[in-house]
């Protein structure tokens, strides 16, 4: 990751209060799926239009994310099946800025997705009445039906275009724990780029992922750490997928115990 932290400091800054006003909380998603050596070719082409987002000198964010599902993985399963609206509840941390977030994913049957968050106090998130109150109110849960249930772990870079329309996320050095089963997964060469946008438009950043051959495949982080770290799980729906990935970073993922 070296050459991309170098070719990084070639994009020009934007600071978070400058990405205000991109926030997108109602909007759509595109995934996109590489490699960190296909990532170096893109980046260097995006470079003269789009902005990186810098945070206390660093261009990369660390996040630490705690998914809470039921005991019956019910919105794990939503996803597994098809299913639309549907949820997902999770509480990130974001290293970088030293603040805890509660936020709760919606997409509707649109293909739409309205996120919405509360700040929380980052020593007890998970059992704050706060949380308990959000999710009752926002996601139709109690709190009591809920348990955290996996921990993802990575590092973020974030563009957004001059225009300020439009944001990219790339999610680097993934690394899944599985707090129901223990296992633990690690995808170093797997990269997970999420276009977002208020609507589906024009965009520099599509033309250049088509012309590097990175094509479109939606598949959550929750859904791929689930996947890999509890092969007890129903995932007929991602099998597709699991093949991509592995023809992708030319590897298989056993599971690490």
């Amino acid at each position: 990751m070296n050459g991309i932290l170098e070719l990084l400091e070639k994009f020009q800054p934007v600071t978070l209060e400058q990405m205000a006003s991109v926030r997108l909380m109602n909007r759509t998603d595109t995934k996109y799926l590489t490699t960190a050596g296909d990532l170096y070719t893109l980046l260097s082409q995006m470079q003269p239009y789009y902005y990186v987002q810098e945070i206390s000198g660093s261009r990369m964010s660390k996040y630490e994310t705690v998914y809470l599902d039921t005991q019956e993985s019910a919105m794990y399963l939503a996803h597994q099946n098809g299913h639309q609206p549907r949820k997902k509840i999770r509480i990130r941390h974001y290293i970088d800025t030293h603040q805890t977030f509660l936020e709760i994913k919606n997409k509707n049957n649109k293909g739409r997705t309205l996120k919405e968050r509360i700040l929380l106090p980052v020593a007890d998130a998970a059992t704050s009445p706060q949380t308990a109150l959000f999710i009752r109110e926002k996601a139709e849960f109690q709190m009591q039906e809920l348990s955290p249930c996996l921990e993802s772990r990575f590092q973020r870079i974030t563009l957004v275009n001059k225009e300020m329309t439009e944001r990219l996320t790339i999610d680097v050095r993934l690394q899944f724990h599985n707090l129901r089963t223990s296992n633990r997964q690690q995808m170093e060469d797997l990269v997970i780029i999420e276009l977002k946008q208020e609507k589906s438009a024009d965009s520099i950043a599509k033309k250049l992922l088509c012309d590097l051959h990175i094509r479109s495949r939606g598949l959550s982080k929750y859904c791929l750490g689930a996947i890999l770290t509890n092969p007890t799980l129903k995932q007929n729906r991602f099998k597709s997928k699991l093949i991509q990935i592995n023809k992708l970073t030319n590897q298989q993922h056993g599971i690490i115990r």
